[in-house]
């Protein structure tokens, strides 16, 4: 079983690694592009809850949760989304598939550590804008995001509280490309950059529960604390050839240049509470507040948008009619739903983009394991069509697998 896992996560990480692109959202042109959600499909699937510790489920959104945790697991997500984008004239579809997250996770003593590999933001649009007035062309294309890599470790205080911490480094490459054509003109201008993200960050998480009767109170609280970007932007400016119908042809480099600097990452601070029955019911509520973002990632002029902070509110739970039945698999069954709104603080001409979303899907187990195989539908609808916007409308069909094991038990036969 061993081996498994550790040949799941070498494929995984060099898959997730070379799979850059995983956006077609025009909002992804502005800042370090859209930022992913960063936790389980079994989370994603109760609107993003984060505040329920498990035994056999890793929760890499609260590293406080690897405290409750009974045998080793190996997790790993995925998605594949189609949606369509539409302005007040305009309609277009989009399909991708993407690799979410994978993690292992092994329980120690009254705590237990998890690592793992996520994508922190992704970039992926192409836009043109016609301006037939000036005769004026200009496209614009953008690749690329950042990754991070994880290592977390959650310890007991006492029987009903953990506290964890979690160390980030964080990854990536972006690039951005503009042309601009004015038509009677015989060369267009064309501008590269190339855009590569380092740094570190850091995690801590808290999570109470309580019993009360036959019921159980949770709560759990989380804290990202995300510091300076280190950045090296290469720049490139050239004069091209432009055809509607062939790729633009460099005539000449007019400019090159290096630069560095600092990217600020906006903080955040999560806290949620819910109620239920150990292994079969719980229902919670989660609000998360984020720090405003800055905007660059490329040298382009950004005039009409700006980043606001922003806040996320989820209410999702989940229910198992029978965990200890042997006869009826059905019963066994994991069913799990949400809902989450988020303003996304992001506001271009005056328009707050906002993205709202249900879920729904069920866990289903694995043979006479405690591994799982968990499914479901994501529908949601972010920015708007006013001021000449795109509006999305998605739809992301969740999986992942989590196999358990119980790893370094001495053996009492040979």
């Amino acid at each position: 079983m061993r081996t498994k896992f550790l040949l799941s996560f070498l494929f995984f990480s060099t898959f997730i690694g070379v799979a850059q692109q995983t956006t077609s959202s025009p909002y992804s042109f502005y800042g370090i592009g859209e930022i992913r959600f960063k936790g389980t499909v079994e989370n994603r699937l109760m609107g993003g809850l984060s505040i329920l510790p498990d035994s056999i489920h890793v929760n890499i959104q609260n590293p406080a949760s690897y405290s409750y945790l009974k045998l080793t697991t190996f997790s790993v997500g995925g998605a594949f989304n189609s949606g369509n984008l539409r302005t007040s004239t305009e309609k277009e579809k989009t399909q991708r598939s993407t690799l979410d997250y994978l993690a292992v996770a092994i329980p120690l003593k009254n705590a237990g550590f998890c690592f793992g590999l996520i994508p922190y933001s992704a970039v992926g649009y192409r836009i043109r804008n016609i301006d037939e007035a000036n005769g004026l062309i200009q496209k614009f294309e953008g690749t690329g995001g950042m990754n991070k890599v994880f290592l977390g470790y959650g310890i007991q205080l006492k029987p009903n509280l953990s506290i964890g911490a979690e160390l980030n480094y964080n990854f990536g490459e972006i690039q951005t490309s503009s042309l601009k054509y004015i038509d009677g003109i015989q060369y267009g201008s064309y501008e590269q950059n190339v855009t590569a993200l380092s740094g570190f960050n850091y995690k801590i998480g808290l999570m109470y529960q309580r019993k009360l009767a036959d019921l159980s109170l949770y709560s759990g609280l989380h804290y990202n604390y995300n510091s300076n970007l280190n950045t090296i932007n290469d720049n490139t400016v050239s004069s091209v050839a432009y055809s509607e119908i062939l790729t633009p042809t460099r005539i000449d480099v007019l400019s090159q240049n290096r630069t560095t600097g600092k990217l600020s990452m906006p903080n955040q601070l999560s806290f949620g509470a819910g109620v239920g029955k150990s292994r079969n019911w719980m229902i919670g509520t989660e609000l998360t507040w984020n720090q405003s973002r800055a905007m660059g990632n490329r040298y382009d002029d950004i005039t009409v948008a700006t980043f606001q902070n922003g806040y996320k509110y989820s209410l999702g739970g989940f229910w198992i009619p029978n965990y200890n039945t042997f006869s009826n698999y059905f019963e066994k069954i994991t069913y799990r739903a949400g809902f989450r709104y988020e303003n996304t603080g992001l506001v271009i001409q005056g328009q707050t983009i906002k993205d709202y979303a249900l879920s729904a899907g069920f866990g289903l187990p694995l043979g006479g394991t405690f591994s799982n195989l968990n499914m479901g539908v994501e529908y949601g609808r972010k920015g708007t069509t006013k001021a000449n916007l795109v509006q999305e409308n998605y739809t992301n069909v969740v999986m992942s697998l989590s196999l358990n094991d119980k790893w370094f038990v001495k053996r009492k036969y040979d």
